[in-house]
């Protein structure tokens, strides 16, 4: 039998025995509870209650007010303390339960190794596995955390290049009248084309002229050379 076959045999009786025990207690702790409970409840109302009462009664109308006050008092501090500490003790068990459940867990893989249901390669692989996970979360927040202050920066930079040139700094372009340089245009040519229409007329004038001498020059130089021909022949 090796070390391992009387760690696993140890444990398995420390699990029955324990077991069995609280098999065979629980019925009387509860039964001893309840036995004492009316007890004290019995004992109450038979010694404690009426000296209560007669103790109000011969007190003054003042001290009852008082206890009256305090008992209110005390009431709402109680109130109070419970709204205060409810959402604390709530958060504190949110927060346990992964603590809680990653002990189970090493408790339970304790377990399976001690039964040599788990080698250590596959606690190795887990240990590995866990190691990675909690890299690759803490790579997720760290671009969390540049991504917003990147994002704030460009704003805050956009904010203030706004800041340094607004709208209202930027000069408007001057602006230029249109329908003057148009009219100025339109009024021009016509000056000069009224100015230029007596010029066309005296050269076209002094064309017609020069072609009308040219053919007069042409119709004589053709009579002259008739009449020299004739002559020419009796030669």
């Amino acid at each position: 039998m090796t070390r391992m076959d009387s760690v696993r045999s140890a444990t398995d009786n420390a699990r029955d025995t324990v077991r069995h025990a609280a098999e065979a207690v629980a019925p009387k702790v509860a039964l001893a509870a309840g036995q004492a409970k009316s007890t004290v409840y019995g004992q109450y109302a038979a010694h404690v209650g009426p000296r209560l009462a007669q103790a109000r009664e011969t007190l003054p109308p003042a001290v009852d007010l008082a206890a009256a006050r305090a008992a209110q008092r005390t009431r709402e501090a109680a109130r109070m303390a419970g709204e205060y500490t409810a959402p604390r003790v709530e958060a504190a068990r949110a927060a346990a339960g992964p603590v809680r459940e990653a002990a189970m867990a090493r408790s339970t893989a304790a377990v399976a190794a001690l039964r040599g249901e788990l080698t250590a390669a596959d606690i190795r692989r887990l240990a590995r596995r866990k190691a990675r996970r909690a890299r690759t979360g803490r790579a997720f927040r760290k671009l969390a955390v540049v991504g917003v202050v990147a994002g704030g920066a460009a704003a805050v930079w956009k904010w203030w290049e706004r800041q340094s040139s607004p709208d209202w700094l930027v000069e408007p372009p001057a602006a230029t009248e249109v329908g003057g340089g148009e009219a100025l245009m339109e009024g021009g040519g016509d000056e000069g084309g009224g100015a230029l229409e007596p010029e066309a007329e005296a050269g076209a004038t002094r064309k017609a002229g020069a072609g009308a001498t040219d053919s007069d020059a042409v119709s004589d130089a053709e009579a002259a050379e008739a009449a020299t021909a004739p002559a020419d022949e009796e030669r």
